[in-house]
C-alpha cells in the first residue's frame, strides 16, 4: 500500500513527528510512505488545506496512493477539503478508536488529524497508536462484526453517491482557480504521483499544469 502524508503550513513543524510515527508503524507491514506536503516551517512550498484536498484527490483517483493521512490545526479544514472531491472518503481522527472504527465501519481512504488542538504531552504516542489501529487489520470488517454486511453496503453506497453528486475530478479541477492546483503540485507530490499514477488522463492533466509552472 502507498500511503501519502501531507501537512499544510500551520502545522508543518509537526511533520517530522508524524512522519516518524507513521513510518515506524507501517513500513514493517510492507507499506510505503510518501511525504507529499510541507516538511517544516522553512519549506519553500506553501500549502493550505485546500492544496491538501487537491493532492489527495489526484493521488487517490489516479491510484498513485491508496491512503492519505492529512490534517491541520483542528483537522476540520483538511477534512472538509478532502471530502469535497470525488473518490475521497475522509474520516476525522483524534484518538485510536476513531481510526479503527472509521476503517472498519466506513472503509474510507483518508484520515484528517488535528495537529494543534490537543497535540500536547504524549501526542506522538497517540499518533503512533492511531496508525496501529488504522493499518493493523484489514479494512471493512465491520464493528460490531454482526453489522458488517449493512456497514459495507452503506460504505459502498456513499462512494456511489459521491460519484453521482460531484463533478468528475478533472472537470472540477479545471473549473477551479488554476493557481490552487499549481501550488499543490510540489516536487514531493510529483515524485509520488509520477512514480505510481495508473490513470493516463489524470497524468496528462497534471503534467500539463506542472510543465506550465
Amino acid at each position: 500500500m502507498n500511503i501519502a502524508l501531507m501537512n499544510e503550513f500551520s502545522q508543518a513543524s509537526k511533520n517530522p513527528i508524524v512522519l516518524a510515527q507513521l513510518k515506524d508503524v507501517v513500513e514493517p507491514m510492507g507499506h510505503t510512505v510518501y511525504n507529499t506536503g510541507m516538511t517544516g516551517d522553512d519549506d519553500p512550498c506553501y500549502l493550505t488545506y485546500l492544496n491538501l484536498g487537491v493532492q489527495a484527490a489526484l493521488l487517490i483517483n489516479s491510484k498513485a496512493a491508496d491512503f492519505v493521512i492529512a490534517g491541520c490545526g483542528t483537522g476540520q479544514g483538511a477534512l472538509m477539503a478532502l471530502n469535497s472531491f470525488p473518490g475521497v472518503v475522509c474520516g476525522y481522527c483524534i484518538e485510536p478508536t476513531d481510526a479503527y472504527l472509521f476503517l472498519q465501519i466506513n472503509d474510507g481512504n483518508a484520515l484528517s488529524i488535528p495537529f494543534a488542538k490537543g497535540f500536547g504531552w504524549g501526542a506522538e504516542l497517540n499518533i503512533h497508536t492511531m496508525f496501529e489501529k488504522a493499518f493493523g487489520s484489514p479494512k471493512g470488517m465491520g464493528y460490531p462484526a454482526d453489522r458488517r454486511e449493512s456497514q459495507n453496503r452503506n460504505a459502498a453506497t456513499l462512494f456511489k453517491v459521491k460519484s453521482e453528486t460531484c463533478k468528475p475530478l478533472l472537470e472540477g479541477l479545471k473549473a477551479m482557480d488554476e493557481e490552487i492546483v499549481k501550488k499543490s503540485l510540489t516536487p514531493r507530490f510529483l515524485e509520488c504521483f509520477y512514480a505510481n499514477c495508473k490513470d493516463a488522463e489524470i497524468e496528462a492533466y497534471v503534467k500539463s499544469i506542472a510543465d506550465a509552472k
